[in-house]
């Protein structure tokens, strides 16, 4: 198994491509957006399809770990330039029934995931070549995150981030900081060695950047959460911290996106797509 990072800075956030030299997945794509201009791009799926190509992969699958607040999900590249299947957790209906009603598109919009390829849930597993991704679900910071094992590696979206960062908010609707402890009591129940790949990496005191890290290393260092932090501390902790915490910069661009699996709103009659951004509302997340 080969696994290739990528970095996309301005989000702070990780892609994957996992392969074993035929067929291949990617993890949480992005499609860049610039919020001064309103500006998208493919870049940073260029990038990844860059290599894709040289190494002659057949892409079976692009993975959301959950329904991103902090970039937009670059899915439909893939889907588009290599057929690949759109995939991201079952429970995907209750964040689309949420951001339905906040962005008001009405009884018409779709709220059972059927903008993705495949839905899975816990337990359930898809196969690309001699490789297969196990789905565990792992609620906290919203109620559909979804984390990916492939053999002794997991894939953790935000359960955790890397040990010198801690772990994902959990104030966004549906988040609990207390399905978030029992979800890492989960990982840390793996072997001590099990390899883990955080989706962002926010580089604290501008340290190089780090994505992987192991089970035993974040029950050890973990700066939020250890092996030993109690239940009752960690939700203290974290429904403390995240009532400080602002919401993400592109929280009200990217979740009407990432609900439709990436897609952009359909058009206008002059061939424009809008966003749309609710005014006074209660400002949410996923």
């Amino acid at each position: 198994m080969k696994i290739q990072p990528f970095y996309h800075d301005r989000s702070g956030t990780l892609t994957y491509v996992v392969h074993d030299g035929r067929a291949a997945v990617v993890i949480d794509p992005v499609r860049d957006y610039e919020p001064k201009a309103s500006h998208t791009s493919w870049r940073p799926a260029e990038e990844v399809a860059g290599y894709l190509d040289r190494e002659g992969l057949d892409v079976v699958y692009a993975v959301d770990t959950h329904a991103h607040a902090d970039h937009l999900s670059g899915l439909p590249f893939f889907r588009e330039r290599y057929g690949a299947r759109t995939v991201t957790g079952a429970r995907v209906g209750a964040v689309q029934r949420t951001f339905r009603d906040l962005y008001n598109l009405g009884p018409g919009f779709p709220v059972d995931g059927r903008q993705f390829d495949v839905l899975v849930d816990e337990g359930m597993r898809l196969g690309f070549g001699s490789l297969e991704l196990e789905a565990l679900h792992t609620p906290g910071h919203t109620p559909a995150h979804m984390s990916w094992r492939i053999g002794g590696v997991v894939f953790l979206g935000d359960t955790l981030f890397m040990p010198d960062y801690g772990a994902a908010r959990c104030d966004f609707p549906g988040g609990s900081a207390a399905q978030l402890y029992d979800s890492i009591q989960r990982i840390y129940a793996m072997p001590d060695d099990t390899r883990l790949f955080v989706c962002h990496d926010y580089r604290p005191g501008g340290r190089p950047l780090a994505f992987e890290t192991t089970v035993g290393e974040q029950k050890r260092k973990n700066v939020q959460i250890r092996a030993g932090t109690s239940r009752e501390a960690f939700v203290a902790f974290r429904e403390e911290r995240d009532a400080s915490l602002e919401p993400p910069a592109l929280i009200l661009p990217s979740l009407q996106v990432n609900i439709r699996a990436g897609e952009l709103p359909a058009p206008e009659s002059n061939g424009i797509s809008y966003l749309k951004i609710p005014l006074d509302a209660p400002c949410g997340g996923s």
